[in-house]
């Protein structure tokens, strides 16, 4: 079954990729839709954003990446993707999460959102957490896959 992994992944994190990698173990075809976010100012062109996603999951044969912008549930219904996965790191994030959830369904019933709770190890992650240790020279190797650290030690210079 088809799952789509939609984000900004701004940057990838090595939450995103275990979120990633489980999914596609469960589900067998995950397509990571990398959002163009015109109300956001990105940190990486969406061209860098994919190149470092296709990059990290090099070795996952079922996992393709694409870009959207607009609506989940419509790039979902376009890519004939039944199922939205969405990620929990803490109860803070449900909250939100549940309201996106139920936003979508009532755009299109024939979506289904799935959650996964992140591994107990990345719950702490988030993409601006990452990139504001990384603006202060702080270690990251332990939060992104090696491009990303590379592309934001570059950025950050």
């Amino acid at each position: 079954m088809k799952i789509l992994y939609p984000g900004t992944f701004d940057p990838l994190t090595n939450g995103h990729l275990d979120l990633i990698e489980r999914a596609e173990m469960i589900f067998g075809e995950v397509i990571v839709g990398v959002l163009e976010n015109t109300t956001k100012k990105p940190t990486f062109t969406l061209e860098k954003r994919i190149n470092q996603i296709e990059n990290s999951v090099i070795k996952l044969r079922n996992v393709k990446v694409v870009s959207f912008h607009g609506l989940t549930v419509d790039c979902a219904k376009n890519l004939n993707a039944k199922l939205i996965l969405r990620g929990l790191r803490a109860m803070s994030d449900f909250e939100y999460e549940l309201q996106i959830s139920h936003t979508n369904r009532s755009l299109n019933k024939d979506i289904e959102t799935i959650f996964l709770s992140t591994d107990t190890n990345f719950s702490f992650l988030s993409s601006s957490l990452v990139k504001e240790v990384a603006k202060f020279n702080g270690e990251i190797k332990h939060m992104v896959p090696p491009i990303v650290e590379k592309d934001l030690k570059n950025f950050y210079r």
